[in-house]
């Protein structure tokens, strides 16, 4: 008869193998994230900003393996657990692709893109976002 340790092993090979264990794990992190949340303290609304920037960031993290910190982003961000359309989120941000492009996270393309810019003043101008002004987000260029 196995021994606890043997079947305890046994189990483990058997998660690790079918690519099941890291997902139990990033699943148990999760909720473990979220039931030390505080609920008395409402989370602002996810904004429309915030909602593309957390799914090009899944994206990537998916992308790269990295599970567990997409499902903490997840949980924490209150994004929806289903990912936003790849098609949705390039019109969102104005993108076009090529097949090539299509085969890597858009992060992936907007970093080159920008990167690879040969404008002349080697700079992007960034202006001030239209997030509600609060504690958690950067002053505008007026601050």
């Amino acid at each position: 008869m196995a021994t606890i340790a043997e079947l305890k092993c046994a189990v483990r090979e058997t998660l690790e193998s079918r690519g099941v264990l890291g997902q139990l794990k990033a699943r148990i992190r999760a909720e473990v994230f979220s039931a030390l949340d505080d609920q008395r303290e409402p989370r602002p609304p996810l904004s429309h900003e915030n909602l593309l920037i957390n799914e090009l960031i899944r994206e990537y993290l998916e992308f790269n393996k990295y599970r567990y910190a997409a499902s903490v982003l997840t949980a924490e961000s209150g994004q929806p657990e289903v990912p936003l359309d790849r098609q949705f989120l390039a019109n969102e941000l104005k993108v076009s692709e090529d097949l090539s492009s299509k085969s890597v996270p858009l992060l992936y393309g907007l970093v080159s893109h920008f990167v690879n810019s040969s404008d002349n003043s080697g700079k992007v101008f960034l202006q001030g976002s239209s997030l509600p002004a609060t504690s958690n987000t950067a002053p505008g260029p007026d601050a």
